[in-house]
């Protein structure tokens, strides 16, 4: 990832925004369980930088192999 990851936890609009993609994107990713590692504060998703950065790096080495 080129762009630096927050301190804080990400929200939906957040890795969207990151990634590029639709925010609907990362609402599918998640009910299809192929995206990054999220978790609920009551209602309200969020996602772990760190689990986004080992997400991407999994993908990357997906495509190097």
């Amino acid at each position: 990832m080129r762009r630096a990851l927050p301190d804080r936890y990400l929200t939906p609009l957040d890795l969207a925004d990151l990634l590029g993609v639709p925010v609907e994107t990362v609402y599918q990713w998640r009910r299809k369980d192929t995206g990054p590692r999220g978790f609920r504060v009551g209602r309200h998703l969020r996602y772990d930088p760190e689990d986004v950065r080992a997400w991407v790096a999994s993908l990357m080495d997906k495509e190097a192999a």
